[in-house]
Order: C-alpha cells, then sequence, then structure tokens
C-alpha cells in the first residue's frame, strides 16, 4: 500500500507541471484560462505581464504554506525534545539554525544554477530508472528506493515514527527517534554544504 502511494505521488510530482498549466483560480476566486500561446517574433506583453504577476502570487502563496508547514513542524518537534530528550535541546536548535541559514542559501538567485543543474541530473536519473524498470531489470521497490535515495527519505520516516511514538506515549521510543532525526538532520545538513560547495 505504501508503495503504490509513493509511486502515485512520484507520478503527481512528474505530472505537477502539466497540471499547472490548466484553468486556475486567481485570488478573487475568477476563473483564469490557461496560458495563450503566441507565435514567436509576436507581441503579448500586457498578457505575459499578467501571467508573470499571477504565477509571482501562486508562488509566493504556495511558499508562504510551505514556511508556515515547517515552522510548525520545528515547533512541535521542539516541544517533544522538550519533553523527550531536554538535554539535547541547544544541540537541536543549532542544527535547525543551520539548516534555515543553508535552505535560505541554497534557495538564494546566486545558486539557482547549481539548483536547476541538481534538477536535471535528478530528473535524467528518474528517466534512466524508469527506463530499467520498463526494461524489467529493476523491481518496483528498487525503482523507488534509488528514485528516492533511500536515506532521504529517512528523515521522513523517522518523523512518522517519532509522532506514532509520541501518540502512542512510548517514551523510550520518541527518544530515541529524537536521537536519530537529529543525527539525519546533521548528515542533511551536511550534504547541502558539500551541494552549495559544488
Amino acid at each position: 500500500m505504501k508503495f503504490r502511494m509513493l509511486i502515485i505521488m512520484l507520478g503527481l510530482l512528474l505530472a505537477m507541471p502539466g497540471i499547472t498549466s490548466a484553468n486556475v483560480q486567481t485570488p478573487d476566486g475568477s476563473e483564469k484560462p490557461a496560458e495563450k500561446r503566441t507565435l514567436p517574433g509576436s507581441q503579448d506583453k500586457e498578457g505575459d505581464k499578467d501571467t508573470e504577476e499571477f504565477d509571482s502570487e501562486k508562488q509566493e502563496h504556495s511558499h508562504k504554506d510551505w514556511q508556515a508547514k515547517m515552522a510548525e513542524r520545528e515547533q512541535k518537534l521542539l516541544a517533544w525534545v522538550d519533553q523527550y530528550t531536554p538535554d539535547k535541546k541547544a544541540e537541536w536548535t543549532k542544527v535547525l539554525a543551520d539548516k534555515k541559514e543553508l535552505r535560505n542559501k541554497w534557495l538564494s538567485p546566486e545558486n539557482a544554477e547549481k539548483r536547476e543543474k541538481w534538477k536535471q541530473e535528478k530528473m535524467a536519473k528518474i528517466q534512466e530508472l524508469k527506463k530499467q524498470l520498463d526494461e524489467g531489470k529493476i523491481t518496483k521497490e528498487e525503482f523507488v528506493q534509488k528514485a528516492h535515495g533511500g536515506k532521504a527519505m529517512g528523515n521522513w520516516k523517522t518523523f512518522h515514527d517519532l509522532k506514532a511514538a509520541v501518540e502512542a506515549k512510548n517514551d523510550k521510543q520518541a527518544a530515541e527517534l529524537l536521537n536519530q532525526l537529529l543525527e539525519q538532520s546533521k548528515q542533511h545538513n551536511e550534504k547541502i554544504k558539500a551541494m552549495l560547495a559544488e
């Protein structure tokens, strides 16, 4: 079941650019038609301006939603640290601050070229894995494992296991998972530092 959900999520992720070019609603609730295609050399400055403004508003809105979700998750995490591993609070605070700083550097305009290169390499890898899957050289499980890099999914899984342990009031497991997540977060920060240094 989990595997099917991962495949569906991967498919949606890859299909998202096509979906977002369909009719969309503007912030005032009216529907905006898909982008108007113009021939090379033709002029449609006003339409381009409207599309650019709408795209930047939509991107800003989704970025704010994501930032709010991440801030909420961080607060929840720090509350769990206070409850289960209070001796690690300073270490967690530093790791989370480093994570924010590294994310801001990665998302900054001066690193746009590195992000694009990374995205292209990742998509090429996924296409190659898809080809191997279609040819029967790898299984679906191997495809998902290799496409997501295995360890990259670790943080997500550990966080959800931690949430389940907290809900089950399993203090020992919650403390163990917090320590595991702390190590994974440190490794993630090192990976981002390496990507920025390239």
